[in-house]
């Protein structure tokens, strides 16, 4: 063992090149759309984006018909406002499962993931945002002897 120290001088020779932070790289398909899925509680966004006039269309309607709530709405467009990027590209996504609410969030989550792929520049924006981690709270399951997930059958002691 001729590679042992000797010293702590020698400990400061010995050190090791820092790893390098991945480079992400722009993935579209051969349409010139880039690709993501979003997922929140029981629902699943397949999200599509390209350059575009900002139109966005959920399971082949308006967002405004699908989402008819504004505050969903406003959701969905939280990461291309904070990209900067409102109004510059199309968005088409299918998705499935779970409430309009969880829907919502997994289309925001699935535009995030693919502006990433898009414009791989803005993670940086988005993941300081929070837009980039998937929430992954999801309903409780009821346990036996319970009446719901932790909510107790009504107790007498006679």
């Amino acid at each position: 063992m001729s590679d042992t120290m000797q010293s702590l001088d020698q400990l400061a020779s010995l050190k090791t090149a820092a790893p390098e932070a991945p480079k992400y790289v722009k993935k579209v398909d051969k349409y010139g759309r880039a690709y993501a899925t979003g997922k929140r509680k029981d629902a699943v966004a397949r999200v599509w984006i390209k350059p575009g006039a900002g139109k966005i269309t959920v399971n082949t309607r308006e967002v405004d018909v699908y989402f008819a709530r504004p505050v969903l709405r406003m959701l969905i467009q939280q990461p291309l406002v904070a990209a900067a990027r409102a109004g510059q590209y199309d968005v088409i996504c299918t998705v499935a499962g779970g409430g309009l609410s969880g829907q919502a969030g997994a289309v925001r989550h699935g535009i995030s993931k693919a502006l990433t792929n898009f414009e791989p520049d803005l993670r940086g924006v988005l993941k300081k945002g929070g837009f980039l981690t998937r929430d992954s709270r999801t309903v409780e399951r009821k346990k036996y002897g319970r009446a719901k997930a932790r909510k107790s059958f009504q107790f007498s002691k006679r």
